[in-house]
């Protein structure tokens, strides 16, 4: 098996993880990887709504692989009267994993302000006990508050932001013994792990089984991010995180193979020659099921009425939504797979 380029994988990683892309705002995203698609040496095509197809070459029986680069986040609800806005999710995101993480508002003009999500009263110290554990609600006791000298709603205006504008959480990025900690793991993880295949395709001529496209779709957190695929394709292999848990097979040092979602099962035969590839080429692998709050992508395709088969596999992950953490070994396992399923058997 080719040999896994960690360290471009974790450069990639850093890159899309210092752009911010909530859900919805695709283009700086979209035009980082487009240009690092055709860097690599592969033709690249943009989607109407946002995203990204590379083909990777092959004849025939097409496959998507997807991966998306959409981030969970927060819009702004309103300007509250003391210039601190209130907030909605976008996407999965829950009060309290966004509390106390520092953010940056996007303006519809293209102004950004910093500031961080806070409860509301906001110091412990003068928050009666009763308010101190009641459970922190968007709509009634969390904010954020800005980085600047606002006291009104009408000095935060003044800035330009308003209702719509959208919130991004930062990333925070550690490395630390192969674990990677961070927010928005999934899936910009995965990503960085696609275009590390890609990057081996071009470079050691990789004889591919069939034709592949790589897919970075932009709206997967809100489920319709590859609801329209390029005519021809058969196959849609999503990559995504395996959440962990006390039920869960899936481990951060090892690539998880998708049997079910809360949605349906993954197309038993696609599922079944993934593992297969995992075994032929010793890949740690483990087979799991993710209920009750989970899908991928490749699940939108098959709703929006497409006659393809549809899998997902991709590393294990703990924290899912929050500050997520996993490892390299499972990015190098999820690479390995990916390997495994796309290329030629030897004649």
């Amino acid at each position: 098996m080719e040999r896994f380029d960690e360290n471009y994988c974790l450069e990639q990683f850093k890159n899309l993880l210092a752009i911010d892309s909530t859900t919805g705002q695709y283009r700086e995203i979209q035009d980082y990887v487009t240009e690092e698609i055709r860097r690599l040496g592969f033709p690249a095509e943009t989607t109407h709504k946002g995203g990204v197809i590379a083909d990777l070459g092959g004849e025939g029986n097409d496959l998507v692989i997807t991966a998306h680069l959409d981030d969970i986040g927060l819009m702004v609800r309103k300007v509250n009267p003391d210039g601190t806005l209130n907030l909605c999710s976008v996407g999965g995101l829950y009060p309290f994993y966004a509390l106390m993480e520092n953010v940056r508002v996007h303006t519809r003009d293209g102004q950004v302000y910093t500031g961080s999500v806070c409860r509301t009263p906001g110091s412990i110290h003068v928050t009666e006990e009763e308010l101190r554990l009641t459970p922190p609600d968007f709509r009634t006791n969390v904010c954020v508050v800005l980085d600047m000298p606002v006291k009104t709603a009408a000095d935060t205006k003044a800035l330009g932001i308003d209702t719509g504008d959208l919130i991004a959480l930062e990333p925070r990025l550690t490395v630390s013994n192969g674990y990677l900690k961070s927010h928005f793991v999934d899936d910009k993880a995965c990503a960085a792990a696609l275009l590390t295949l890609m990057k081996t395709v071009k470079e050691e001529s990789i004889p591919l089984s069939r034709k592949v496209l790589a897919y970075f779709g932009m709206y997967e957190e809100i489920g319709h991010g590859t609801t329209w695929l390029p005519a021809g394709v058969r196959d849609v292999l999503a990559v995504d995180i395996a959440p962990t848990g006390p039920d869960q097979n899936s481990d951060e040092h090892k690539v998880s193979i998708f049997c079910k979602d809360s949605r349906f099962p993954y197309h038993y035969e696609m599922t079944n020659e993934l593992r297969a590839a995992a075994i032929r080429e010793n890949i740690d692998y483990v087979t799991d099921v993710f209920t009750p709050h989970y899908g991928t992508d490749a699940d939108g395709s098959v709703l929006a009425g497409y006659d393809i088969r549809h899998a997902a596999i991709g590393p294990g992950t703990l924290n899912s939504h929050g500050y997520e953490r996993t490892h390299m070994d499972g990015l190098r396992n999820t690479y390995a797979l990916m390997l495994a399923y796309i290329r030629k058997a030897e004649e």
